[in-house]
């Protein structure tokens, strides 16, 4: 039901137009918003944030640098403000809930310079029960360069936080101090025991992506460091500036559809052709191996097979057409017949994706998308997409569009970290940015990509699960856990293996050591597998049970009636799992797969069935970087 109500039956502000300072509240008012034009003490536009009536971010600047023109900071006035009260909720084709609230004080305050040029421009402003965000809206009729964006966040104190300096760099806990150069949003900052912190963007369509770097100045200021110039030619919007709020790494983690809600409404009326689900990698770019890869697929209950590089020669050669098969012989000695497999997948069931580079697509996109829609493709995996310069996030988001137009869904590899898009167009339907399988982080890597990356979106995080690499990141129960806390909708699993009857691989697929570089692991036939057959990609709630960044998690998360939780820990610990999140009066059986290193197993997967309901409480012992993923089934319904 959507209810916006107009300010005059609510006082949201404590302001008059011409005010120096405007506050707003969130709804349940623990989150305060202050815009002011400025003071003898604080000169310029800024705003400031606080929490529980304790101070988040101090008094931080705003306002932008231009070519050829004064800042635009000072010297302001308020004209007017336009205020309301949102409170909605929005279902999405496919999502970790199957509903979304929307609830928020939003207020737009027109500004403008009482001095020359006499510019204006305005502010609008959202604060919600679970953080605040802010954009500018600039009106201009003529060629603007912004050079630099002035927006800046003020801490009052030295907190701990997370650092990755790019998309799929290790984390590194640290202090907002010693934050180095274009740190990667989100950005987490504990603030309190009790107030955690992120730092981010949304809705980033056609402007220049934004980083964070320390103030030279101030070594507690992180100032918005654009990855480029600006350009307009006509008004714009800004994306938004978002500050999340919560009380624990777990509710951050909880609320991140903020960055959803920032994003506007799907704009795609027909999308029965928008479907989420598992996907395993054809590692071989052969005829046999693909349909060897679609029988398992069939069987399993997995619904794509990819086809990664090299299927259309070299990704890095110029001359590489992305129109036709032409297998890169240092992958893969062949044959590939491409149609003969896609043909092969409909019968059973099974759907193919195809990766392009960027240097293909480039060149071919407008070519590649009907070409692939007539062959009977379902979707691309965009690979090596630049995304720092305005030009670079507009032609992406342009092919988004463009692939919708043609009915196909879309990985984007490798360095695109979501600001929310796919609310907008949800045939985008993961992509990477973050430290996943391929680069073998452990435990304790994983377990901080769950409270900062994955505030941003779906992450495509390649899970392995026979690969040699699995025994040094974690365990085999861990690669389960991280299948259900790291979402994705299109969830690539076996990432580094092969199925029965898939000819042996070539290139070194599997291992990351120097040693055995022509492994590829066959897929055996074991219970284990019974897991990811069951697995969903898609969620209708999700409950982020217990939480420490970099230390263990907890996620629930439901699909029709039954549950899916994954445990996650880099020290061994001791716990106990209450189901208070099943219905009462009903029934369910669930399946344990858990860690035991005295099976004489290659996996040492141990699978236990147990009857519990919601007074259940079960006593859980996970070893050193160990998991356990639990599967719950109503018996009763």
């Amino acid at each position: 039901m959507k209810k916006i109500i107009p300010i005059t039956f609510f006082m949201l502000l404590v302001l008059i137009v011409g005010a120096k300072d405007m506050k707003i509240l969130s709804p349940d008012k623990k989150i305060q918003l202050t815009i002011s034009t400025g003071s003898a003490n604080r000169p310029g536009l800024n705003y400031s944030v606080m929490f529980k009536g304790r101070v988040v971010l101090a008094a931080s600047p705003m306002g932008f640098e231009f070519e050829h023109e004064i800042p635009l900071s000072n010297h302001l006035e308020v004209v007017s403000v336009n205020e309301k009260l949102n409170n909605t909720m929005w279902k999405p084709v496919y999502g970790e809930r199957s509903s979304y609230p929307d609830f928020y004080r939003a207020v737009t305050i027109q500004l403008k310079e009482t001095t020359k040029p006499f510019r204006s421009f305005s502010i609008d402003c959202r604060v919600y029960n679970e953080g605040l965000a802010f954009r500018y809206n600039i009106n201009t009729n003529k060629p603007l360069t912004i050079t630099r964006e002035l927006t800046g966040f003020q801490f009052t104190d030295d907190h701990p936080s997370w650092i990755a300096q790019h998309s799929q760099a290790s984390y590194v806990e640290g202090k907002v101090s010693k934050t180095m150069n274009e740190l990667e949003r989100p950005y987490v900052i504990k603030t309190q025991p009790d107030c955690f912190v992120a730092l981010g963007e949304a809705a980033l369509t056609d402007y220049t992506q934004m980083r964070f770097s320390r103030s030279a100045i101030d070594s507690l200021l992180l100032l918005a460091a654009l990855k480029g110039k600006v350009l307009f030619d006509h008004s714009f919007s800004t994306p938004w500036r978002y500050v999340m709020i919560a009380e624990s790494e777990a509710k951050l983690l909880e609320n991140n559809y903020l960055v959803l809600n920032l994003n506007k409404p799907n704009a795609l009326k027909d999308v029965p052709w928008i479907k989420p689900g598992k996907v395993i990698r054809e590692v071989t770019l052969t005829t046999t191996g693909g349909k060897a890869c679609i029988d398992f697929a069939a069987k399993h209950k997995l619904s794509y097979v990819e086809f990664d590089a090299g299927w259309y020669g070299h990704e890095y050669d110029n001359a590489a057409s992305a129109l036709a098969v032409n297998v890169d012989t240092s992958r893969s000695p062949g044959p590939l017949n491409l149609h003969e497999i896609i043909d092969y997948g409909k019968q059973k069931g099974v759907g193919i994706i195809l990766y392009v580079n960027q240097r293909a697509l480039s060149k071919q996109l407008d070519t590649i998308l009907p070409l692939y829609k007539s062959w009977g493709v379902k979707g691309i995996k965009y690979g090596f997409v630049n995304v720092s310069s305005q030009a670079h996030i507009t032609w992406l988001h342009e092919a988004i569009r463009k692939a919708a137009a043609h009915q196909l869904m879309l990985d984007i590899h490798d360095d695109y970290r979501p600001t929310g898009y796919s609310r907008t167009y949800p045939n985008l339907i993961t992509q990477e940015g973050v430290r996943g399988d391929e680069e073998s982080p452990d435990n304790r890597q994983a377990l901080i990509t769950i409270f900062t990356r994955m505030l941003a979106g779906a992450a495509d995080a390649t899970n392995c699960y026979f690969a040699p690499r699995v025994n040094q990141m974690g365990s085999h129960a861990s690669q389960m856990a991280k299948a259900i806390c790291i979402y994705s909708p299109w969830q690539f699993v076996y990432w580094y293996d092969r199925p029965v009857g898939s000819p042996l691989g070539k290139g070194g697929a599997g291992t990351n050591t120097s040693a055995a570089k022509t492994a590829v692991p066959v897929i055996e036939e074991i219970p284990d597998l019974g897991f990811y057959d069951a697995l969903p990609t898609v969620w209708d709630d999700t409950r982020v049970l217990e939480g420490k960044i970099g230390a263990y998690a907890t996620i629930a998360r439901r699909n029709g009636d039954n549950w899916y939780v994954g445990s996650l820990t880099d020290q061994a610990r001791k716990f106990s799992l209450a189901f208070s999140f099943l219905k009462k009066n009903v029934k369910y059986e669930a399946t344990l797969y858990a860690d035991d290193d005295s099976l004489q197993t290659d996996t040492k997967i141990y699978i236990r069935r147990i009857k519990v309901d919601s007074a259940t409480v079960l006593d859980l012992d996970l070893k050193n970087k160990n998991g356990v993923a639990i599967i719950i089934k109503a018996l009763n319904r």
